[in-house]
């Protein structure tokens, strides 16, 4: 059987040592080999399902009687103790639920007990490396938070990273609106000053018109920033194996065609 086989697969890295819902302990250090799971998914961006777009929804600025009337209008159409309160200073209080939709493990620590000033003191300071435990957390999670009006969409990926005990950089993270109109499913990414609440409040119950979704920040740019320097030294590593491996399908491939070229050229006579 020959080894030139029609057509080369796409390829992408996928370096881990887990399953999807699989621990593993590591040492935040330079010496760290592939297995740091930030690291799991391919440099080459695939086409997401999702629509990126924004959705006009309307943000009009309330007046306090308006906020009143769109908080009981809001207490009327739910089917749960999840309601929404409005506080003496004209703020309001509610609930958003947030579904994380995390393509990579999360970073926790791996014990809660710290180590000591005495035990970092008596180190080395090449020695001294903060233990974390990765893992993948369930598909499709979701949490519920507890919020005021005025708390903005970069204080909710803080209070969720904080509610997992998550120690990865919050900036790794993105909070997006979601929404579902003529079949689609539509995603706009919020800016860290919008405040989730008031969209919710805006939108009303309807989870269809408008809910929100944890993502990784990986819209645009690529924050390199927010990595540490064992993530950053790995994904080298990672985009070096992903280069080396396209270079040889690219050889194999135009390798089988001038194979099957030459052939055809015994197998045909002179003239």
């Amino acid at each position: 059987m020959s080894e030139c086989e029609p057509g080369t697969p796409s390829f992408e890295m996928t370096w881990s040592s887990t399953t999807s819902s699989g621990y593993c302990s590591q040492e935040d250090s330079d010496s760290e080999l592939e297995q740091y799971f930030t690291a799991r998914t391919s440099f080459i961006r695939k086409p997401h399902k999702d629509k990126d777009e924004q959705i006009d929804w309307e943000k009009p600025v309330l007046t306090q009687a308006e906020i009143e009337q769109k908080i009981k209008e809001y207490n009327s159409q739910i089917n749960s103790n999840l309601f929404m309160s409005l506080n003496k200073d004209g703020s309001y209080t509610g609930f958003i639920k947030v579904q994380l939709k995390l393509i990579r493990p999360v970073s926790v620590p791996a014990s809660k007990k710290a180590p000591s000033i005495q035990d970092v003191n008596k180190a080395p300071r090449s020695q001294v490396v903060t233990r974390r435990t990765s893992f993948y957390l369930p598909k499709d999670t979701v949490k519920h938070l507890h919020i005021i009006s005025r708390t903005r969409a970069s204080e909710v990926i803080e209070a969720l990273l904080k509610k997992f005990m998550v120690v990865d950089n919050p900036r790794k993270f993105a909070l997006f609106e979601r929404a579902e109109k003529d079949d689609q499913v539509y995603l706009r990414k919020l800016s860290d000053e919008e405040q989730p609440l008031h969209l919710r409040l805006l939108a009303g119950p309807n989870e269809k018109v408008l809910s929100f979704v944890l993502k990784e920040n990986e819209t645009g740019e690529v924050n390199w920033d927010a990595f540490s320097m064992p993530e950053l030294h790995n994904f080298l590593r990672i985009l070096q194996r992903e280069e080396e491996e396209h270079v040889r399908q690219i050889l194999h491939k135009y390798a089988c065609c001038r194979q099957k070229m030459q052939e055809a050229l015994t197998t045909r006579t002179p003239g």
